[in-house]
């Protein structure tokens, strides 16, 4: 089996439609999306967001939303400069 083959099947296995296309997952017990991230030839499956909790979204309209959203982004800013093998960078991009 080729290894182009074997990571196809990752894709399948966990039911995303393509590499760095994150994807709901309802029923997962903890997290609400998954990943299968790719930069180069590393390849990552990425599970991330808390199951359940709303982030602020990309344009907050309260107030408590925007203090949400600043501070999520202040406590996690090293983690998503981490780049796309982060949780903190998918969290921060579909949640935040």
């Amino acid at each position: 089996m080729t290894s182009s083959t074997n990571k196809d099947s990752i894709l399948e296995r966990i039911g995303v439609s393509g590499y760095n296309k994150p994807k709901r997952t309802p029923n997962h017990p903890t997290k609400s999306h998954v990943v299968v991230a790719k930069v180069g030839d590393t390849v990552k499956t990425i599970r991330f967001g808390q199951q359940g909790v709303k982030g602020a979204g990309s344009s907050p309209k309260t107030a408590a939303e925007k203090a949400r959203q600043k501070s999520f982004k202040a406590r996690h800013a090293s983690n998503i400069a981490k780049g796309r093998l982060s949780a903190a960078y998918w969290a921060d991009r579909e949640k935040w």
